[in-house]
C-alpha cells in the first residue's frame, strides 16, 4: 500500500485528507465516510458531481459492493454485485474492468466526440447527465488487494490539473481508511456466514475464551436428510453439492426469516435454536418448519422434472436449557450448544424414520404450541439415553 507523502505539494484536498486521517475514528461505515468525503471535496473547491467506490468482498453470494454518491446526496447508495457480473456488458469494457485488470488510471473526457472515446454504456449515461470528465483509479489495500474509486464532474473543461492532483493525493489515505472498515465488515460477514449472526456478535464482543458460555432456554431443532449416503455414493460430486445447497436453502431461509439461528451444518444435517427470549419462539419454529416443508415440495417438483428422486428429511424438536458457548481444543473452538435438551432433539430426529413421521416434537415443546397448531399424538416411546419413555407428537405443517 502506498503511504501518504508528507512532503507532497499542498492541494485543495489537504483539509479533506486531514479529516480522513483524524476525524473519522468514530465512524464505523465506509459508505458514510465516502459520502461525507465527497461533500467536503466540493466544499474545498474540487467540483465532484458523482463518485463511486467499488470494493471486492469475501461473501458466499456477492463479489463486491458499489457505493455511489451524487451531488445533493447526504448518504451513498449501496448496491451488491454478484459473481456473474464479470460476464455481463455492464462490466466488460468498463473502467472497473480496466482497473481490476491492471490499469493505473482510466480518464475519459466526456466533452469530446463520443466516436473518439471509449465505447461503453456508462460513458453515454454520464454524457446524458451533463458530466464532462471522468477518472478512475485503483485503490490499493494490503497484500495486493485492488479495489476502485471514480470521480466525475460537470465543470466545463472537466477537472483541471489542481483538482486531479488533490484527488490523487487523497487516494492513499482513502485506501487506509477504507481497508480498516472493509476488514471490520469482513470479520462480521465471515462470522455471520460460519457461526451465525448472534454467535458472531458475541465473538466480536470478546466471547472467545474456551469453556465460557451461558445457559440459554431455547427451542432446539435438528434436521437430517434421508438416504444421503446412498445419494452421495451414486451421484456425481457436483450434483451432490448442488443438491445439498438446494436442500439447505429450503430449510435455512425459513429458519432465519422466523428468528432462528443455525449454529452448524453437520454433513447433511443442521442444528438450529430459537431462544425463548424472543417472543413466540416455539410457534415461530413451527412456522419455519411449515415453510421449509413447502420449499422442499417445490424443490422435489424441480428434481422430478430432471428425473431425480425426491428428497426426504426428518426433524426432531425439543425445548429446554442448553449451554451456549465455546467448546473445543486450545487452538480450535466451536461456538455451539450442548446439553440434554440437544441430545433429546437429536434422538427425536432419529426416531422420525422409525415412526414414519417427518417432524417429531417432545411433549415439553408441544405444550407450548398446542393451542395454535394441529398436532398428532403419536404415543410414548423409549428414547436412547433417557430412562423414561417420552411422549411424542407429530406436526404435518
Amino acid at each position: 500500500m502506498n503511504a501518504p507523502d508528507n512532503h507532497a505539494p499542498a492541494t485543495q484536498a489537504d483539509g479533506v485528507i486531514d479529516w480522513l486521517t483524524n476525524g473519522t475514528r468514530d465512524e464505523r461505515f465506509i459508505d458514510n465516510i465516502f459520502a461525507q468525503m465527497c461533500i467536503r471535496l466540493q466544499q474545498a473547491g474540487i467540483p465532484v458531481k458523482r463518485a463511486t467506490l467499488h470494493i471486492l468482498i469475501n461473501h458466499p453470494q456477492w463479489l463486491g459492493a458499489r457505493m455511489r454518491w451524487s451531488d445533493g446526496m447526504r448518504e451513498a447508495e449501496i448496491a451488491l454485485v454478484d459473481y456473474d457480473v464479470r460476464e455481463r456488458s455492464e462490466y466488460i469494457g468498463s473502467a472497473a474492468n480496466e482497473i481490476l485488470d491492471g490499469a493505473a488510471e482510466v480518464r475519459e473526457q466526456l466533452e469530446q466526440d463520443p466516436s473518439l472515446g471509449r465505447k461503453h454504456a456508462l460513458y453515454d449515461e454520464m454524457r446524458a447527465q451533463g458530466l464532462t470528465d471522468y477518472v478512475a483509479w485503483p485503490l490499493h489495500h494490503t497484500l495486493g488487494k485492488r479495489h476502485l474509486v471514480t470521480f466525475a464532474t460537470d465543470r466545463p473543461g472537466g477537472f483541471d490539473d489542481a483538482h486531479i492532483a488533490g484527488l490523487r493525493k487523497l487516494l492513499p489515505v482513502l485506501a487506509l481508511v477504507s481497508e480498516i472498515r472493509v476488514k471490520n465488515r469482513l470479520a462480521r460477514t465471515l462470522l455471520e456466514t460460519y457461526v451465525g449472526s448472534h454467535a458472531g456478535e458475541l465473538i466480536l464482543a470478546g466471547a472467545t475464551r474456551r469453556g465460557t458460555g451461558a445457559t440459554v432456554r431455547a427451542a432446539i431443532m435438528i434436521c437430517d436428510l434421508r438416504d444421503f449416503t446412498k445419494i452421495s455414493d451414486n451421484w456425481p460430486r457436483d450434483d451432490v453439492i448442488d443438491l445439498l445447497n438446494d436442500y439447505f436453502d429450503a430449510m435455512s431461509e425459513p429458519i432465519a426469516r422466523h428468528g432462528g439461528e443455525i449454529l452448524k451444518f453437520i454433513g447433511d444435517g443442521l442444528l438450529a435454536i430459537f431462544p425463548l427470549s424472543q417472543p413466540n419462539a416455539c410457534a415461530n419454529l413451527l412456522r419455519a418448519v411449515a415453510e421449509a416443508r413447502q420449499a422442499m415440495a417445490v424443490l422435489n417438483d424441480r428434481n422430478n422434472a430432471t428425473s431425480r428422486a425426491p428428497l426426504n428429511y426428518g426433524i426432531g424438536v425439543h425445548v429446554g436449557d442448553v449451554m451456549y458457548g465455546n467448546i473445543g481444543s486450545t487452538s480450535r473452538l466451536d461456538f455451539t450448544v450442548i446439553g440434554p435438551a440437544v441430545n433429546m432433539a437429536s434422538r427425536l430426529e432419529a426416531l422420525t424414520k422409525q415412526l414414519g413421521r417427518n417432524v417429531l416434537l417432545s411433549r415439553a415443546f408441544a405444550e407450548t404450541v398446542e393451542r395454535e397448531f394441529a398436532l398428532e399424538h403419536v404415543g410414548k416411546y423409549e428414547v436412547r439415553g433417557f430412562s423414561d419413555p417420552i411422549e411424542l407428537f407429530a406436526f404435518q405443517g
